[in-house]
């Protein structure tokens, strides 16, 4: 019996290094990249998807959705700064209503500002909290689907430590 006790121990050794073995091969296969085209906002109210244009350079955020006299219902803009910071927005030659959702680094909505007036140009403020994005999406469209503060929306550019995202 010892012989065979150590040839067993022996057979399951070598099965752990193969399993073993082709983790790290898995591991060592690139994931493809999550899209940057797409958003997704998770919350009490369900799941919904936008197809978006990304303002991540100066250029982009200062022209944003200028002199654009429609959106797609399923559209927007998400803007992307490098650094959490006070965020305040306009609709200087902005031609149609839209819904400001203010996000924190990891993507969770921390203030929405519905309805935003065409070419007003006072200052909208995303409140007291630093920030790195806002998502620009049609006037209220936020309360019709009812997002609220608190949903989180995932994309590439906002990481959470506390719910990790597979695209």
């Amino acid at each position: 019996m010892g012989n065979s006790d150590h040839n067993r121990r022996q057979f399951i050794a070598g099965i752990t290094l193969l399993f073993a073995g082709a983790g790290a091969v898995a591991a060592k296969t690139p994931l493809p990249p999550c899209p940057t085209d797409r958003v997704t906002i998770t919350g009490g109210f369900g799941t919904a998807s936008f197809n978006v244009e990304v303002a991540a350079d100066e250029a982009n955020r200062a022209r944003g959705l200028m002199n654009v006299d429609e959106l797609p219902l399923s559209s927007g803009m998400l803007f992307v700064y490098q650094r959490p910071q006070l965020m305040s927005f306009w609709m200087r030659n902005t031609l149609i209503e839209l819904d400001m959702l203010f996000l924190d680094g990891s993507g969770v909505i921390r203030h929405i500002h519905d309805r935003a007036q065409p070419l007003d140009e006072t200052p909208i403020s995303g409140g007291p909290d630093l920030l790195t994005g806002v998502l620009e999406i049609n006037g209220g469209l936020a309360r019709r689907l009812g997002i609220k503060v608190g949903d989180v929306l995932r994309h590439p550019a906002f990481i959470s430590a506390a719910e990790p995202w597979n695209c």
